[in-house]
C-alpha cells in the first residue's frame, strides 16, 4: 500500500540542479506577469515605491506673514492671504509672529467674507492673547462678523442677537478703545434692527385686527428700543390700538408722550388728530405703564 506524502514534502522544491533551474524559471516568469500590472500604478507598494520625495521643507516665519501681507495688500487676494498666514502658526505656533499671523488671519477672511472663519480665528486669538494690545480688535472683529450677517427684518433675527452681545462685550471690556466708538455706533444699529422686527410683526397683528398681539409688539419696542428710531411709529400705533378697543386713557398718554418726546414728528400728527376725532385731546397719565417708561429713560 503506497505511503501518502505529507503536506511538509509537497511543498519541498525539487531536488538537484534541474529542480532549482525549474524554480527560478518560474520566478522570472512571475516577475515578468507583475511588471505589466506594477505599470499601471494601482498597487500601494508599487506606489510608495515610485513615490517622490516631498520632505517638509519650513520657511521663515517673517517671510510666510509678509508674503500673506502682499497677497492682501498688492493682489487683493485675501483667501490666499489667509493660508500664508494660517502657515505662519502652523510652523512657528509659539513665535510672535504666530501672535500677529493669527490676527492678521482673522482680518483677511473678514475681508474675503468668510465670517465664521473670521470669528474662529479671532475668538482664539482673544483666548489666546486676552493682555495683546490687539485684543480689542480681535474681539470687534468678531463683532463685525455678526454685524454684517443681519439678516432683513422679516427673517429669523438670530445674528442680530449674537451682533449684539458681541458688540457689547467690545463695549465692556475696551470702553476706551477706538473700537469701542465704532461698536457703540454698530450697536444701535443692530437694536434698530430688532426693532424694526417687532414693528413688522406688530403692523401684521394690526391689519388683522389682532389689536392685543399688536400692542404687546409695540410695547417692546416702547419699553427695549426707545432710542430707536421705531420708537416715534410705536407711540402712534399703541394710540390707534388702544383706540380701537376702548381704552382711551391709553391712547391719550401714547400720544401725549408722543408729542413731549417729538413734537416735530408726522407720527405724532397722526396720533393727534386719532385722539381728537374721538372728542379727546392728548393728556398723560402718569400712573400708565408707557409714562413710566419714558421717565426711567428720562424721556418723559
Amino acid at each position: 500500500m503506497p505511503v501518502p506524502r505529507s503536506t511538509h514534502e509537497s511543498c519541498t522544491p525539487p531536488a538537484g540542479r534541474a529542480g532549482w533551474a525549474s524554480l527560478l524559471r518560474l520566478a522570472a516568469g512571475l516577475i515578468v506577469l507583475a511588471l505589466p500590472l506594477g505599470g499601471c500604478g494601482t498597487g500601494p507598494l508599487w506606489d510608495k515605491f515610485l513615490a517622490k520625495d516631498d520632505t517638509f521643507v519650513e520657511e521663515p516665519a517673517d517671510k510666510l506673514y509678509n508674503e500673506g501681507l502682499y497677497l492682501m495688500n498688492q493682489r487683493k487676494d485675501s483667501r490666499a492671504a489667509s493660508k500664508k498666514f494660517e502657515e505662519v502658526d502652523r510652523q512657528h505656533p509659539y513665535s510672535d509672529w504666530a501672535r500677529k499671523s493669527l490676527l492678521m488671519s482673522a482680518y483677511s477672511f473678514y475681508q474675503a467674507g468668510d465670517y465664521d472663519s473670521c470669528i474662529g480665528a479671532a475668538t482664539r486669538y482673544v483666548t489666546l492673547h486676552p493682555g495683546s494690545p490687539d485684543a480689542a480688535y480681535a474681539q470687534y472683529l468678531i463683532a463685525a462678523s455678526h454685524y454684517d450677517q443681519i439678516p432683513d427684518v422679516t427673517r429669523d433675527q438670530t445674528r442680530t442677537e449674537k451682533a449684539i452681545a458681541a458688540l457689547e462685550e467690545v463695549i465692556r471690556k475696551y470702553p476706551t478703545s477706538e473700537y469701542a466708538t465704532s461698536a457703540k455706533a454698530k450697536l444701535e444699529g443692530a437694536r434698530d434692527q430688532l426693532a424694526g422686527r417687532e414693528m413688522n410683526v406688530g403692523r401684521y397683528y394690526m391689519e388683522r385686527r389682532d389689536f392685543a398681539a399688536a400692542i404687546n409688539r409695540f410695547k417692546t419696542v416702547v419699553t427695549q428700543y426707545q432710542t430707536t428710531r421705531h420708537v416715534e411709529e410705536a407711540l402712534a400705533r399703541l394710540t390707534e390700538a388702544y383706540m380701537a378697543i376702548g381704552i382711551p386713557s391709553e391712547a391719550q398718554t401714547a400720544a401725549a408722550v408722543l408729542g413731549h418726546n417729538f413734537p416735530d414728528s408726522r407720527w405724532y400728527k397722526d396720533a393727534y388728530n386719532l385722539v381728537k376725532s374721538g372728542g379727546l385731546e392728548p393728556s398723560e397719565n402718569q400712573g400708565s405703564w408707557i409714562s413710566r417708561t419714558f421717565k426711567k429713560m428720562g424721556l418723559g
